[in-house]
């Protein structure tokens, strides 16, 4: 059985630091793309980051310069490093992963975690 778990959400202040984590099992994604999205109530799902089997990355332009993705092959873990935290990144943070040929579109993945939650207050 596959399974992606995420942790490491939490409520921060602004301009704090969270390190979220996603640890697979049941399945290698060593070949795989890895990705964090997020949403937030009523809104779509939305593209955070990714990172191809290269180590190739890929970022939305909100989280530019102050979120890194990273990945341990070795451990099947994923990482999102997130620092200078807004409010606005309040959201459901959730890892997915898959054989993905556009990396920002929610449809092209094949697995998901449950998502955990940031909360950024002002």
């Amino acid at each position: 059985q596959v399974q992606l778990v995420e942790s490491g959400g939490g409520l921060v202040q602004a301009g704090g630091s969270l390190r979220l984590s996603c640890v697979a099992s049941g399945h290698t994604f060593s070949r795989h793309v890895m990705s964090w999205f997020r949403q937030v109530p009523g809104k779509e799902r939305e593209f955070v980051a990714a990172i191809s089997w290269t180590d190739s990355t890929y970022y939305a332009d909100s989280v530019k310069g102050r979120f890194t993705i990273s990945r341990d092959n070795a451990e099947n873990t994923l990482y999102l490093h997130m620092n200078r935290l807004k409010p606005e990144d309040t959201a459901v943070y959730y890892c997915a992963a898959g054989a993905v040929a556009v990396v920002y579109i929610p449809r092209e993945y094949d697995y998901w975690g449950q998502g955990t939650q940031v909360t950024v207050s002002s």
